[in-house]
């Protein structure tokens, strides 16, 4: 198996399309943890090794609760992956961050239930730091790319993580809405934070779809899919020249996560 992929795109809701890597190679993987979503595909964007994993499957047949976080990264990790890219579908909790806009989410709340969120294992404990779960060069890339495009991107968001599949109840959002949270999505939880403890880099580009259910109309999956659509070609456009641009070198800790981690 080469291990000398650099980048890993995980294709989130609306985002299933690999075709902008050339000579793309399906690639199985089989992890301690199971099966990753579906198959990995493999290739070349300009002159740099990608790995593109849809983490609902590539028919959206995994429901955000049932996503195998664990075997993705690992998978990833598997590959030689250092950096990973995490394109996602949020609902707003704030009314200036609009339908169609992107956000960067900087810091979470976990409101997940069933989800395992370590490797830890067979008697060795890790305490990771998550102060700043996201990757603060890659987030740096980010922003850089959606100003040179003139794209409205809502930076320093909280992103809450719910459980999922249904949407929230009025009180609920309401409530996260409370805590000053800004965005509300289903996936990036534990993703990001197994992607640190694998020592990985990791960002995401949120695509706002929806003001969840505190606004007067309750969103529904039809409305999220059609937002998506409507944006598909900008996140392709944000991804591309992300992808040029990541410094070849990584400059920040992530790949010391393990380091004060373990008594």
């Amino acid at each position: 198996m080469d291990k000398d992929v650099e980048i890993g795109i995980f294709g989130g809701t609306g985002i299933y399309d690999s075709g902008i890597l050339e000579n793309p190679q399906e690639i199985t993987i089989d992890t301690p943890f199971g099966k990753p979503s579906d198959t990995i595909t493999v290739g070349i964007f300009k002159g740099r090794k990608i790995a593109f994993l849809p983490r609902h499957g590539k028919k959206h047949a995994i429901p955000p609760h049932l996503i195998n976080y664990k075997a993705n990264i690992w998978a990833f990790k598997e590959l030689g992956i250092t950096r990973i890219i995490a394109p996602s579908a949020v609902g707003s909790l704030k009314e200036e961050i609009e339908p169609g806009h992107f956000a960067l989410p900087t810091q979470f709340l976990d409101f997940t239930k069933s989800r395992s969120g370590s490797f830890s294992e067979n008697g060795r404990v890790i305490h990771i730091s998550v102060a700043e779960p996201f990757c603060p060069e890659l987030q740096s890339t980010i922003i850089k790319i959606t100003k040179e495009q003139n794209i409205k991107i809502h930076k320093d968001c909280t992103y809450v993580c719910i459980e999922g599949p249904r949407f929230s109840t009025k009180a609920e959002s309401k409530f996260y809405r409370s805590t000053g949270a800004d965005i509300i999505g289903m996936t990036l939880v534990p993703e990001c934070q197994l992607a640190r403890e694998a020592q990985m880099c990791y960002a995401s580009i949120s695509t706002v779809t929806d003001y969840d259910v505190w606004a007067e109309k309750p969103v529904t999956a039809k409305e999220v899919m059609e937002t998506l659509s409507k944006n598909v070609d900008r996140i392709k456009k944000i991804l591309t020249d992300l992808i040029s641009q990541i410094p070849k070198t990584r400059n920040c800790s992530c790949s010391k996560a393990l380091e004060d981690a373990e008594y």
